[in-house]
C-alpha cells in the first residue's frame, strides 16, 4: 500500500442484500481491512432496507435505521479504528415538497447523531445508451418546483444535499445552488461525465463541455465534489471484460483526465475521494483503487493530501473522527 499511515475517510459507499448481491458491513470490513488506513466513511442512500409497512414516504426511513445500527456496531471499536457510517445520506423524496419535513425529521430521530442529509435519483438522460443501474429517471427533476420546495426544507434542519447528475444535467445543477446558496451541495462522482453512445463518439467536445459546467458550479463556495465513481460502465471504463484486474497505475491513468481537472478548479478543500463500493468494486479492488488515488496527488502537499482523503469529507459532512479536516488557512498558506 502507498502512504499506508494516512488517514481515509471514504466519503461514498453503499450496503445492501439483493438476491445475488449481498454487500453489508462484513463485506465492506473485510475490503477496508487490506492495508488502507481507512478510518471512517460516508454511507450513501441505495434504496436498501426500505420499511416494508406504513407510509410510502416514511419507508425509507428503514434504511437508516439499518445502517443507524450497523454504525453502532462499528463504533463499539470490536473491528479496529474504523468507525463505518460516520455519516449517513439517506433518502426523502424531496418533490413531496414542504410535505417531506416530517420524514426528514423521522430520519433525524433515526440516527440524530448521524444522519447528514439526502440524496434523490435525479441523474437522467434520454440516450438509450445510457443505462444506470438504478433505472431509468425522469429528467429535469432538478428544476421542477416540487422538488425545490422540498430542498428548501433541508437547511433549515442543518441537512446537506447530495447531488447525482449526468454532466449534460450540471447546468440544472448550477442553478439549483444559485437558488440555495446556504445548502451545502455534494456533487458526487466528477460531475457524471458520460463515456457511452454519442458521448463517447463525441469525447473531446464533451470533455470539453463538462469542464466548462465546472468552471462555473466551482465559483459557488456552497458546492463540493467526490472524486470517483468512475468504475461504473456509464464511465465507459472496460476494465471488467479483461481476464486480469486492472493495476494501480492503469487505473491512475483512466482517471487522470477527470480528477485532476476537478482538483484544479476546486482546490483540495472542497474535493473528496470515495470509493462508491460496491459500485466499482466491478472493475478494481478497494485497495487498488485507493492506490490509484493517491498515485494521482503524489505530487501534492501533506495538508492538501489530508484535505483530500479525509479532511474535506469530515468538515462537510460535519463528522469529529481520527483525522482532522485542514482549515482554508493552512490550504493557503501551501500556495
Amino acid at each position: 500500500m502507498l502512504e499506508p499511515d494516512l488517514p481515509i475517510l471514504d466519503a461514498h459507499h453503499h450496503l445492501w442484500d439483493r438476491p445475488g448481491q449481498r454487500y453489508l458491513f462484513d463485506e465492506f470490513l473485510a475490503d477496508t481491512n487490506t492495508g488502507h488506513r481507512v478510518v471512517g466513511s460516508i454511507f450513501i442512500q441505495c434504496r436498501s432496507m426500505y420499511r416494508a409497512d406504513g407510509p410510502d414516504a416514511m419507508k425509507p426511513v428503514g434504511e437508516t435505521e439499518f445502517v443507524n445500527g450497523i454504525a453502532a456496531r462499528s463504533a463499539s471499536g470490536m473491528y479496529g479504528e474504523l468507525r463505518a457510517c460516520a455519516g449517513i445520506v439517506g433518502f426523502a423524496d424531496l418533490t413531496l415538497g414542504a410535505a417531506v419535513k416530517p420524514v426528514l425529521e423521522a430520519h433525524l430521530r433515526a440516527a440524530p447523531d448521524r444522519f447528514k442529509g439526502v440524496r434523490n435519483m435525479t441523474a437522467s438522460d434520454p440516450s438509450p445508451a445510457i443505462s444506470a443501474g438504478f433505472g431509468k429517471v425522469r429528467g429535469g427533476m432538478l428544476m421542477e418546483k416540487s422538488f425545490r420546495e422540498g430542498f428548501s426544507e433541508l437547511a433549515p434542519l442543518g441537512l446537506s444535499a447530495d447531488v447525482w447528475a449526468y454532466h449534460p444535467q450540471l447546468p440544472e445543477v448550477i442553478d439549483l445552488a444559485r437558488s440555495f446558496p446556504e445548502t451545502s451541495i455534494i456533487v458526487n462522482h466528477c460531475g457524471g461525465p458520460l463515456n457511452q453512445g454519442h458521448f463517447r463518439e463525441n469525447r473531446t467536445q464533451e470533455l470539453g463541455r463538462w469542464r466548462e459546467s465546472l468552471e462555473t458550479l466551482s465559483e459557488m463556495k456552497n458546492v463540493t465534489i467526490k472524486l470517483g465513481g468512475m468504475c461504473m460502465q456509464i464511465g465507459g471504463l472496460d476494465f471488467h471484460q479483461r481476464e486480469t484486474p486492472p493495476s494501480s497505475e492503469e487505473l491512475a491513468e483512466a482517471f487522470r483526465p477527470l480528477v485532476l481537472p476537478c482538483i484544479k478548479l476546486f482546490g483540495a478543500e472542497r474535493c473528496m475521494f470515495e470509493s462508491n463500493f460496491a459500485m466499482d468494486k466491478g472493475m478494481a479492488s478497494y485497495a487498488i483503487l485507493w492506490n490509484a488515488f493517491k498515485r494521482l496527488v503524489a505530487d501534492h502537499s501533506p495538508v492538501e493530501k489530508s484535505a483530500l482523503f479525509a479532511g474535506t469529507a469530515a468538515r462537510v459532512y460535519r463528522l469529529q473522527l481520527n483525522c482532522i479536516a485542514p482549515t482554508h488557512e493552512q490550504l493557503d498558506a501551501t500556495v
